[in-house]
């Protein structure tokens, strides 16, 4: 085959020629001339053998040549010339076929190319592919170690979330619970199957699902996390406390996906917390028995010495009562700072500001101050610096009280010599009063002037240890001060006498209106007292008035007279009495029809003690013990002057849709200072998250008279701050008469909210009083 094409190359130009000739002279004329030139040819070639042989033409020999020519030239030219026609075709044919095969070469050596270039490739791509099936294995085999440690690491983490003695759960967005620890299905005494996918309300009990789940609620509507404590009560019935912390849970887009909860046992903690509370309100309550058992005898001894003193008596009668009334007074100091004492452990010590004529409340010290000198023989000072005329914003209890206890002090450790009081009104960019108290006495050694203002304090000094006292006074007296943001020091020389300086700001203020006198009728009084010198001192004040008095000195009696006597105008309550409690009394009275119209004035030591008991109930007004006359006075004609002209100015009624009281601020903001008033704001925010509680537990549990219970005390404690809508909003509440309990739940929830926003509304109004 391969010597074919060379073959066909040679062969077909000749043929070509030849196939040319045959086509363009045709078959006939060509046969014609080939048949003539073989007949002369064998003609010729006969003749030259002839010659060559025989060496003479042998026309015999020519002839038959020539005839042997003509008889088989015809077939033979024919058949050369048919062999040269289809020697051409097989020619062309096999041009045809070589330029068919090439071109299959060239298809087959393109195709043998392409498939070498795609084995090639397929050979790179199964490299490549096993190289991805290397990695994919490697990094199988990593994660697959990555899983396993992410397993035992949620193993580890798992054993120490479950072995902590601390509370865990997740709820998911929907509210159910989705993982927790061993810890709380203990304390729930519920295993995980039971747990996983409930909610709160299917798997706390009744007391506790209200305040977790509004709690909850306050997370996820605010997105802030939220600390409180909370009970707990085991299966067992074990009381457990636990400070629960509430995160909310958010993946990466920021998208609230559930609620993390947190708690840590403090049950010890809260144990001895309401230990604490508990001793702090058993010596409340002994500090208060104690003051009225003290003051029952003190109040007479105060009382009958005044009448003495408004008698005729002699220059040395007068001076004995004189020393009794001092004596009592003293005493009476001494139980003030014991009370305060209490209060300011309590941090609820009260400052009330007021309108003070500072001339005459200079006057009222310097008196008392020279009264007690004179007992002792003691020269008295009183010096003034400054233009002292006007009215200064003070509260005079509590000023009165800090200077008794220097010019008490400062008498008692000085034997001879005397005592000056200095007062002066310093004005820089403020205004600021500021006393001192110096004596004569022995001093106080430097080491221990730092000490001198500390609790229950008292020198090392033989001479100041030989003079009674009880080590509370300058304790009481410092933080008296601080808490009017005033301060208080000393400087004292051995044997040269002491020196006190107090600094309290202050500022102007107008003169207080003047009181028209006022004409009171004719009363018959009730007065409910056990105590004969009280009774006495009481019935004696109000008959030098005009009025009748009716003495009871039990509840069963003055419940007695209440159904005998029909014309009583008042009843005076004493809030101890043997057999039953003031508070007690006043119930019986509110629940009579014919006495509730009779107005209360409650008699007490400790005031506001009385008025916590008394919560809840209508009392006119509360008068302390010893009874003071003008307070007297002033209570009487409020109840029994109405055509009394009052002096101040009429108020603008607060809109219905307000947010805050704002004239009740004011006058809060006024009287009592900003410090007292932020801290009432801080009590009524710890008291809130309870008030709120209990009206959710009392909705849940639809206890009607719970729920107005609890709505009534948020009442008073949002009036208390001057909160107006949250006390119209608890006033409606405490109303309601037939609730829609599932509706008021939710109502609730939005209560509490707004409560809040209204809280910071509060606060920022009174930062606004404060910078300006």
């Amino acid at each position: 085959m391969s010597n074919l094409p060379a073959k066909s190359k040679q062969l077909s130009p000749l043929v070509g020629q030849i196939d040319g000739i045959l086509k363009q002279w045709g078959w006939l004329q060509v046969f014609s001339l080939l048949a003539l030139f073989l007949i002369t040819g064998a003609a010729l070639l006969a003749v030259a053998f002839s010659l060559t042989l025989l060496n003479q033409l042998n026309w015999d020999l020519v002839i038959a040549c020539t005839l042997l020519a003509c008889v088989m030239m015809p077939p033979a030219v024919i058949a050369c010339l048919y062999l040269v026609r289809h020697l051409s075709d097989t020619v062309a044919t096999l041009e045809n076929s070589t330029r068919q095969e090439t071109l299959l070469n060239k298809n087959l050596q393109e195709n043998i190319r392409q498939l070498n270039f795609e084995i090639e490739e397929r050979k790179k791509a199964f490299q490549a592919k096993r190289r991805a099936i290397d990695e994919l294995r490697k990094e199988i085999t990593e994660r697959k170690r990555a899983q396993h440690l992410v397993e035992e690491q949620s193993l580890l983490m798992r054993s120490i979330v479950d072995s902590s003695p601390d509370l865990f759960y997740y709820r998911d967005e929907t509210g159910r619970f989705a993982s927790f620890n061993k810890m709380f299905e203990r304390m729930i005494g519920k295993s995980a199957a039971e747990l996983i996918g409930r909610y709160p309300s299917e798997i706390y009990s009744p007391d506790m699902a209200p305040a977790a789940i509004l709690t909850d609620h306050e997370v996820s509507v605010n997105q802030a996390e939220l600390t409180l404590d909370v009970e707990y009560r085991t299966p067992e019935g074990q009381v457990m406390w636990f400070e629960m912390r509430k995160v909310p849970f958010f993946d990466r887009q920021g998208r609230y996906i559930g609620l993390l909860g947190f708690g840590r046992d403090i049950t010890s903690r809260k144990l001895a917390e309401q230990a604490l509370e508990r001793a702090y309100q058993d010596k409340g309550k002994f500090i208060a028995t104690l003051s009225h058992e003290l003051r029952t005898p003190l109040n007479g001894i105060v009382g009958l010495t005044r009448r003495i003193m408004d008698t005729q008596l002699t220059a040395e009668q007068r001076s004995w009562a004189n020393t009794i009334f001092s004596s009592a007074e003293t005493l009476g100091n001494i139980f003030n700072d014991i009370i305060d004492l209490d209060k300011i452990d309590r941090q609820d010590l009260d400052i009330v500001y007021q309108s003070v004529d500072i001339r005459q409340f200079i006057g009222d010290i310097g008196n008392f101050a020279e009264l007690i000198c004179q007992q002792k023989g003691l020269q008295f000072n009183l010096q003034l610096v400054g233009e002292f005329s006007g009215f200064l914003r003070l509260d005079p209890t509590r000023v009165r009280q800090v200077l008794w206890n220097l010019i008490n002090n400062a008498v008692k450790f000085t034997s001879r010599g005397q005592v000056t009081v200095t007062a002066e009104i310093k004005q820089d960019f403020s205004y600021e009063l500021r006393f001192s108290v110096r004596d004569t006495g022995i001093g106080i050694a430097p080491h221990e002037q730092q000490r001198i203002f500390d609790m229950y304090y008292k020198s090392s000094d033989g001479r100041r240890l030989s003079i009674v006292g009880s080590g509370i006074g300058l304790s009481v007296s410092k933080a008296l001060v601080e808490a009017m943001q005033g301060s208080i020091r000393v400087q004292s020389e051995i044997n040269r006498g002491s020196e006190f300086f107090v600094q309290l700001p202050t500022s102007l203020m107008e003169a207080p209106d003047k009181q028209v006198p006022l004409t009171i009728p004719e009363l018959t009084v009730l007065l409910v007292e056990d105590v004969p010198l009280n009774a006495e001192i009481a019935m004696n004040l109000l008959e030098q008035r005009g009025h009748q008095v009716i003495l009871a000195e039990t509840g069963e009696d003055a419940l007695a007279l209440l159904e005998t006597e029909d014309d009583i105008d008042l009843v005076l309550l004493d809030m101890q009495l043997p057999d039953m409690t003031g508070d007690q009394i006043a119930r019986e009275m509110q629940q009579h029809d014919d006495w509730r119209s009779i107005p209360i004035v409650v008699l007490s030591a400790n005031v506001r003690k009385a008025e916590e008991q008394l919560a809840g109930l209508v009392v006119a007004a509360s008068l302390a013990k010893p009874i003071n006359t003008n307070n007297l006075d002033t209570v009487l004609a409020q109840l029994f002057a109405p055509t009394a002209v009052r002096q101040l100015a009429a108020k603008p009624e607060t809109a219905h849709d307000a947010v805050l009281d704002e004239n009740t601020l004011d006058d809060y903001l006024e009287s009592l200072g900003v410090s007292a008033v932020r801290r009432s704001i801080q009590l009524f925010q710890q008291l809130l998250p309870g008030y709120i509680n209990k009206m959710v537990e009392a909705t849940s549990q639809q206890h009607l008279v719970e729920f107005q219970e609890a709505a009534h005390k948020l009442k008073g404690a949002a009036a208390s701050v001057g909160l107006l809508w949250v006390q119209q909003q608890a006033k409606s509440l405490e109303q309601v008469e037939e609730p829609n309990w599932p509706a008021l739940e939710r109502q609730l929830i939005e209560y509490h909210l707004t409560i809040e926003r209204h809280l910071q509304l509060l606060q920022d109004y009174v930062n606004e009083y404060a910078d300006a």
